[in-house]
């Protein structure tokens, strides 16, 4: 159940307005509530859409040369701060290593695997990598939002399609997948929608 606080929580989150202290307080309440999770999605939906409608404005013609009058006058007096820490530098940024073991959780089909590496719930997405031991069958299934898969390596059977290593699957929302399968094992990257059941399981 969501409540009133984190209904105008979400409200604020999806447009902008929460400080950074606030957001990232909130970004660890959405990636333990699939529910919110939800409601967050559909509110960045209409903030996208409302930002659509808005009429386009052409900017009057002096502001570019002001805009570009600021630019010469900063690079001309040099930078206004000192260069940041490293670790300020890198602030925002998250590396995994290739080698890394850790983070698979086992789907509920035997052999079949999934790694979380990335969750936007504010843009509706996740990257996740998918695995298949070698002969694992996937079961027919219908897919609960758009999906993109890319394999990396290995071979993964989808219909009468053999995708092999750079090779590249798109399958629309509401769409019906066959069985999938594996001969040999396969590796994929996965973009799927931020409300994918598939996403859920990865962050329970």
């Amino acid at each position: 159940m969501i409540t009133e606080q984190q209904q105008e929580q979400a409200t604020l989150f999806a447009l902008g307005l929460l400080s950074e202290a606030e957001e990232q307080q909130f970004a660890a309440e959405v990636h333990a509530n699939a529910e919110l999770q939800a409601f967050l999605l559909s509110l960045q939906r209409t903030v996208d859409q409302v930002a659509l409608t808005a009429p386009a404005r052409t900017p009057p013609p002096v502001l570019k040369d002001k805009v570009l009058a600021r630019i010469e006058a900063r690079r001309r007096s040099g930078p206004a701060q000192p260069p940041q820490p490293l670790a300020a530098a890198l602030s925002g940024l998250r590396f995994l290593p290739g080698g890394a073991t850790t983070g698979w959780k086992s789907l509920p089909v035997r052999g079949a695997w999934i790694k979380l590496l990335s969750f936007e719930p504010q843009r509706g997405y996740a990257v996740l990598l998918g695995k298949l031991e070698p002969g694992v069958r996937y079961p027919a299934h219908t897919n609960a939002g758009s999906e993109d898969f890319y394999i990396l390596t290995g071979d993964l059977h989808v219909g009468d399609h053999v995708l092999g290593p750079g090779d590249f699957h798109h399958a629309d929302a509401g769409s019906l997948h066959g069985e999938n399968y594996s001969v040999e094992g396969c590796t994929l990257l996965a973009v799927l929608t931020a409300d994918d059941p598939l996403v859920s399981f990865a962050m329970a």
